[in-house]
């Protein structure tokens, strides 16, 4: 395999709290990590709950790489303040920018990005996707968003 092409760095957007995504968001999530790196890209998240974390664990069976942009200064802040994991992450990058500092960068840093099961913060991530033209996945289902 020549992996000396650059990969497309793909953001997976969706909900940290997901009790109103259904029974079957976590398995539509790590579907869809899988399906991220068997097509050769790279997925990137807000290293955080949820839906993007179900993806990111799906990347990382299908043994792909996996970047977090994180709201926090540091892992401890990240952990301690935030209460947010640090598994199935190959690299976490801290920004120290709160969430909708981390949104704008997460969303910046993509080359397109896939929105699931989300709430707020989601619809701000694709909100800023859809101003900078990137081009917007929208996976659906029975959930209530």
């Amino acid at each position: 395999m020549n992996n000396n092409y650059p990969k497309y760095k793909i953001c997976v957007s969706g909900a940290a709290e997901t009790s109103h995504c259904g029974s079957n968001a976590w398995a539509r999530a790590e579907e869809l990590g899988k399906e991220i790196i068997l097509q050769g890209a790279v997925l990137i998240n807000g290293a955080t709950t949820g839906f993007p974390y179900w993806a990111a664990k799906g990347a990382k069976t299908a043994g792909g790489i996996v970047v977090g942009i994180s709201p926090a200064a540091s892992e401890r802040e990240h952990i301690e303040r935030y209460g947010l994991p640090i598994d199935y992450q190959d690299l976490i990058i801290y920004t120290g920018f709160g969430y909708s500092g981390r949104n704008l960068l997460l969303t910046r840093a993509a080359d397109a990005v896939i929105v699931g099961c989300g709430r707020l913060g989601t619809i701000n991530e694709f909100t800023i996707a859809f101003e900078d033209k990137k081009p917007i996945g929208i996976l659906e289902d029975d959930w209530e968003t």
